[in-house]
């Protein structure tokens, strides 16, 4: 039997119910996303001595950071990266403002985003071409054992 002649057996209503799970999956339009606005007013300090700052003692390690006591959600990852530098850059991804931009320490050390895996080196600048927005990057200033997060 032909491929047409086995495709009209089957029916539209078996087509249909065969193929719509596949197209389903695959669009993009149809995602339910929860989505977060970028911070905005960075301006905070972690203790680096204390037990919630305790990966930020090794190269490679990172924290979340919510920027603002009032957010119900963090919004900043801090990370040291791979030469020992503190970094700090949105959670927020810029590509569809979602709260998974994580550091990783692939590639010399960037962040990414495990939603659709847009990746972003320590400038912010995009590595991929999932976006080409960049990701937002804060300075930081070492006081000591206090980091100030800031804008």
């Amino acid at each position: 039997m032909e491929r047409k002649a086995f495709l009209k057996s089957l029916g539209a209503g078996a087509a249909f119910a065969l193929t719509f799970p596949c197209l389903h999956g695959c669009s993009s339009d149809s995602e339910d996303l929860e989505t977060f606005p970028e911070p905005d007013g960075v301006d905070f300090t972690v203790d680096l001595t204390s037990s919630d700052a305790a990966p930020l003692a090794d190269n490679g390690g990172f924290i979340l950071v919510k920027s603002n006591p009032s957010l119900g959600y963090t919004d900043i990852v801090v990370a040291r990266n791979l030469e020992g530098n503190l970094i700090a850059a949105s959670q927020i991804c810029s590509h569809q403002q979602t709260e998974e931009v994580r550091f990783i320490s692939e590639d010399g050390g960037i962040f990414r985003c495990s939603t659709h895996g847009s990746r972003f080196n320590q400038n912010g600048t995009p590595l991929n071409s999932i976006t080409s927005n960049p990701l937002r990057v804060f300075n930081t200033e070492l006081t000591g054992t206090i980091l100030r997060v800031f804008e």
